[in-house]
């Protein structure tokens, strides 16, 4: 006797029922970090190693920035691909399920991080977007090319 899987690997992903229940999608969603991420650890890391100090997801600047160096008027943020819709692979991929929600709130995501590095930039601050591919991809070395730069 042959077992079938619960649903049919012929039909698109967009037609296959969710496995989880509502329930469990909710607390797998809810348990997505905005603050210390696996990118933002490795930046940070990175960052104290070269001797840089900084301030922490500082609430009283628009879009309380990742790191922030007061001293330097500089600004780290640490964007995830997926919520920040870079341009790599990671960034393009679409949930097919409830593609309109999704849709609107990535556009919201994008809109939100343009107008908050705008309000940076008109205070005086410098402002550089680690994307979270570059963690990964890049080797430390340049990574620590790209901030020493923008921290310099």
């Amino acid at each position: 006797m042959k077992i079938r899987p619960p649903f049919s690997r012929d039909k698109p992903v967009s037609e296959r029922p969710d496995v989880l229940t509502p329930a469990q999608r909710s607390f797998c969603m809810s348990r997505i970090r905005s603050e210390d991420t696996k990118p933002e650890m490795i930046v940070r890391r990175l960052v104290h190693a070269m001797g840089f100090r900084y301030r922490l997801h500082d609430a009283s600047l628009p879009g309380k920035p990742d790191l922030v160096f007061r001293s330097r008027r500089k600004i780290i943020f640490v964007h995830g691909c997926f919520w920040h819709r870079h341009e790599c692979a990671l960034g393009q991929a679409t949930p097919r399920t409830n593609a309109e929600f999704w849709a609107a709130k990535l556009t919201g995501n994008v809109e939100r991080d343009r107008k908050v590095r705008e309000d940076l930039e008109a205070a005086g601050w410098s402002v550089l977007v680690v994307w979270e591919c570059q963690t990964r991809t890049m080797n430390p070395e340049q990574l620590a090319t790209l901030i020493k730069e923008h921290l310099s």
